[in-house]
């Protein structure tokens, strides 16, 4: 499965390749030690805030639920954006990441949440990594 997880990651890499230069990622803290990287297929635990990049509004905290989000990488389950920055993130590391539009939710938006072509900013954190030691 984990390798199923990663050709698709890469399929979809070639796909958007060139047009990945839009994505802005920097490093906000480093993790003390890195001792794990988040890489497709893995289960991981995300703290966040989001803003909308125009105006700087903030339009959704994980940190104001009190739980990380989770998912696995290279899924499909959270927008691209979020897919590329947190690719090769160690544990208790914060980015940000600037996502543009169509790395995010695209002409459609969210409807009384996120307007159609929506820049966005994500402040994020890798909380934990959990990785299935018996797929390949």
């Amino acid at each position: 499965m984990r390798f199923f997880n990663l050709l698709y990651f890469l399929l979809l890499e070639l796909v958007t390749a060139g047009s990945l230069q839009d994505l802005e990622i920097g490093i906000m803290k480093k993790a003390p030690r890195c001792t794990q990287k988040a890489f497709p297929g893995d289960i991981v635990d995300v703290h966040y805030t989001g803003y909308f990049r125009d105006n700087g509004k903030q339009f959704d905290s994980s940190y104001s639920r009190g739980n990380p989000i989770s998912f696995t990488l290279g899924s499909g389950q959270v927008i691209y954006g979020w897919e590329q920055g947190l690719i090769g993130t160690c544990v208790g590391e914060e980015r940000k990441i600037q996502i543009p539009s169509k790395f995010a939710y695209g002409e459609t938006g969210i409807p009384g949440v996120i307007p159609p072509n929506s820049d966005m900013v994500f402040e994020v954190k890798l909380v934990s990594i959990n990785r299935d030691s018996l797929e390949f």
